[in-house]
């Protein structure tokens, strides 16, 4: 099973990329990550994206062109810390959802490994 990409922003093309099959997710989610990303690269520049792995953990991926002088690489790494800090309880949710509506596991069982 590979990745699955749940939304991400782009500062070269100024664009954001949300995922439809979390179209289930409340609207005020759906803003939350959207604002997420937009800010992130707007900050940073480069590519951000909010991706789920195999086993539904969800982490933050950036990218930058390979000629991007603008590109901050240390701020990127502080940044990510500090939006996984700050959005922990968004984020065990959204793997909650995707564990649940996503890869269909039973609610029961994901409690219980809490």
């Amino acid at each position: 099973m590979e990745k699955i990409v749940l939304c991400g922003a782009n500062a070269y093309e100024k664009k954001y990329y949300f995922n439809e099959d979390f179209a289930g997710l409340p609207s005020s989610i759906q803003d939350e990550i959207h604002i997420i990303c937009v800010l992130f690269t707007e900050e940073i520049g480069g590519v951000f994206t909010l991706v789920f792995d195999e086993e539904g953990t969800l982490n933050i991926e950036t990218d930058a062109d390979e000629g991007d002088l603008l590109y901050d690489e240390i701020g990127s790494g502080l940044l990510v810390h500090k939006v996984m800090t700050e959005r922990q309880d968004l984020f065990e949710s959204l793997e909650m959802y995707y564990r649940i509506f996503i890869l269909h596991e039973n609610p029961s069982d994901i409690l219980l490994e809490e």
